[in-house]
């Protein structure tokens, strides 16, 4: 420990091995050790005695769409980062989708890194877009260090960022598997919306009908079956549908390269209690019923489902009218993505380090940075999370850090205060008060 700058002391530490009390030995940005609770502390090292509270390693998310630049009203990796830092995220992957330019050419990725360089609380990747036409750009793309390629299946309700129909699928899918890429996808069949009844207004009932679970259950089909062809590598985006499950379930068995994601909303949040002209709650696929979620736990659990993101998408609040038809489709998320998930992960019987897993290990895993993020192991970036699991708060939107602070989860009452966020081994915010911005921009490691 000669070399030690820092420990970090918890009678909870959450490890790959388990959950224990240890001291956690940074140095240069870097965990070098992981070492009984009462090691003794190097000479010169700093002590942080965190108690009780529970040190677990800074989550990945790995689905957010900061929308900058071009609709920086909307968010901008300034408020985003300081959002996600606060919620005790170290890493995020941004979404080519609502900035302008979208991060479709090589030229777009320059600038929209560019862009963050000096605003990035934490450390922010990028995706790249596969859309009609641009097959010619995923390789460059991919060169440039983006983590995979997001492609929609269905519109996706901006212009610039059109969908794939299934020629179009095949075209890009083909591509990116010719490099090793991985393309993520919006699972959802345009057939099936366009014959789901469409009777707009506040009711939400209406909009959940407009948005039936056949359509991300087609499209889910349809993309294994591209993949299975291809032995290509792809990734099912917010998964809403438990209808589903089984399509995934066998596809694994089959061998077929397809990991999936859920997101806090569908995890948390039920139709039944939306109430109607509540449109902070859309989302595009909806928010389903209770028994729905009942059967996505399940898959978290037996491990169908993957991980846990926020799908982070927000919007000016003017845009969320009473008219689901017409507003804005996105759910606020990044600050209360971790103690949303944990609330209710605790009620079904679950620990933290199965929320870890799901939120940090899995999601660095899917984006190649588990051998840099995701866990608390010697050689990992010194990224944590300090959380004390059993207090709790009432959302109140005027706390939150989000560039609009409209958010479905106001009033509600969630299990997991978030005392400090460690980046690389300083603390990025504690009780409120941020650091200035001491982020990264991350690459794909080759």
């Amino acid at each position: 420990m000669s070399d030690a700058e820092l420990v970090l002391r918890s009678t909870r530490v959450i490890t790959p091995e388990g959950t224990r009390a240890a001291a956690v030995v940074v140095s240069a940005g870097t965990i070098t050790a992981v070492l009984p609770h009462d090691a003794p502390v190097a000479e010169g090292a700093r002590l942080e005695d965190l108690g009780d509270d529970v040190l677990l390693p800074g989550l990945v998310d790995t689905h957010v769409h900061v929308n900058d630049p071009g609709r920086t009203e909307w968010e901008g990796f300034w408020t985003a980062t300081r959002a996600a830092a606060a919620g005790g995220i170290t890493t995020l992957v941004d979404m080519p989708l609502n900035s302008l330019p979208p991060t479709t050419t090589a030229d777009n990725l320059r600038v929209k890194r560019e862009v963050a360089a000096d605003k990035a609380h934490m450390d922010v990747g990028f995706w790249g877009g596969a859309l009609p036409g641009n097959v010619k750009d995923l390789r460059p793309l991919h060169e440039a260090g983006v983590f995979g390629f997001k492609a929609f299946l269905s519109p996706s309700g901006v212009e610039e960022f059109p969908h794939l129909d299934q020629e179009q699928l095949a075209r890009s899918l083909a591509e990116i598997t010719s490099f090793g890429g991985l393309l993520i996808v919006h699972a959802e069949d345009p057939h099936h919306l366009a014959a789901a009844p469409q009777h707009g207004g506040p009711r939400y009932a209406d909009f959940l009908a407009s948005r039936p679970r056949d359509a991300e259950d087609t499209a889910i089909a349809q993309l294994i079956a591209q993949a299975k062809r291809l032995d290509a590598r792809v990734h099912v985006l917010h998964l809403s549908s438990s209808d589903a499950l089984p399509l995934i379930a066998e596809a694994k068995r089959d061998g077929v390269r397809i990991t999936v994601e859920t997101c806090p909303h569908y995890l948390t949040l039920t139709a039944e209690e939306v109430p109607d002209g509540a449109s902070e709650f859309k989302c595009c696929p909806p928010i389903r019923e209770s028994a729905n979620q009942d059967l996505l736990w399940q898959a978290l659990a037996d491990g169908t489902v993957d991980c846990v993101v926020t799908d982070h998408s927000p919007s000016t609040a003017d845009l969320k009218t009473a008219d689901f038809a017409t507003a804005w489709g996105g759910i606020s998320g990044l600050q209360l993505s971790l103690p949303a998930v944990w609330t209710e992960a605790r009620r079904r019987g679950h620990d933290l380090a199965d929320v870890v897993r799901w939120m940090s290990a899995r999601t660095a895993a899917l984006v190649g940075l588990d051998d840099r993020k995701g866990a608390i192991a010697p050689g990992l970036d010194a990224d944590f999370a300090v959380l004390a699991p059993d207090e709790t708060f009432t959302v109140d939107p005027a706390g939150l850090q989000h560039r609009n602070r409209v958010t479905a989860y106001a009033g509600k009452t969630l299990h997991g205060v978030v005392r400090s966020t460690w980046l690389r081994g300083e603390r990025i915010v504690a009780d409120g008060e941020f650091t200035a911005p001491k982020g990264r921009l991350l690459t794909r490691t080759p």
